[in-house]
């Protein structure tokens, strides 16, 4: 089992624009009897693309899967063997870095993939030397992340790039993250053949779909997500539909 997975069809559009993207899967919320989204809501959770593409084929009468049980797994372990975990994401790492070279692609990494953790809080030793988190010990590699934990202490963190994302509830952090010169992450409840709209919030709204690639985007911008699986039947807020907003405001 590794840590890292590379088959996300989103990541892989970033091929196309030379880079490899590994991305970390835990188990979302408190699936896994420990709670990795502090901040998520009721129609994130419901949401949630934990169960997207095979993470969400069961069996019939089951509601389990060996991707599942793997999350879970690497979920506990995380919490209950951090140093073994940590040194375990380090040399997945290093495989990637290796992969990718040989590929010719700029290796990148997703650390919350299902979850959302604040890696910038946990050291870990490469080479024999400790560092006070994962981005320290790989200083030439690009990370990247979506959060709704506002207030992460990551201003020097210069190769770590995280995105906001705005949610059911969470309007008051939104404007708060705008303030701090975020990117909003935002889901459209709008049909994929349709163009994302011009402006939300009173910025511009780049197609978020087009790649995974957040950390490239440009900035003071919203990141439009069109509507993905249970996110289409969204009741809560977590789904924005800009259209009736504007025809409200008229």
């Amino acid at each position: 089992m590794k840590l890292l997975s590379t088959g996300n069809p989103k990541v892989l559009k970033g091929i196309k624009q030379g880079y490899n993207t590994y991305i970390l899967h835990l188990a979302p919320a408190n699936i896994s009897g420990y709670e990795t989204c502090p901040k998520r809501t009721t129609g994130c959770t419901s949401a949630c693309l934990n169960t997207a593409g095979r993470g969400g084929m069961f069996k019939k009468g089951e509601n389990t899967n060996t991707i599942q049980q793997a999350r879970i797994r690497k979920t506990q372990m995380f919490f209950e063997e951090r140093a073994g975990f940590m040194e375990w994401l380090v040399k997945d790492i290093e495989l990637g870095i290796k992969q990718s070279l040989r590929l010719h692609l700029v290796p990148v990494f997703r650390l919350n993939g299902t979850s959302d953790l604040s890696w910038e809080k946990y050291e870990v030793i490469r080479n024999g030397k400790l560092y006070r988190n994962i981005f320290d010990a790989f200083p030439n590699v690009v990370f990247y992340d979506y959060t709704k934990v506002l207030g992460r202490k990551v201003a020097d963190i210069a190769n770590y790039s995280l995105t906001f994302s705005a949610a059911d509830g969470n309007d008051t952090d939104v404007f708060k993250a705008i303030d701090q010169g975020y990117n909003i992450a935002t889901v459209f409840g709008i049909k994929k053949t349709l163009p994302m709209p011009d402006s939300y919030l009173g910025l511009p709204v780049f197609n978020g779909d087009e790649s995974d690639l957040r950390f490239l985007d440009p900035k003071q911008v919203i990141v439009g997500l069109y509507a993905k699986g249970k996110a289409k039947k969204d009741e809560t807020g977590f789904v924005k539909y800009p259209s009736i907003m504007m025809k409200v405001a008229a």
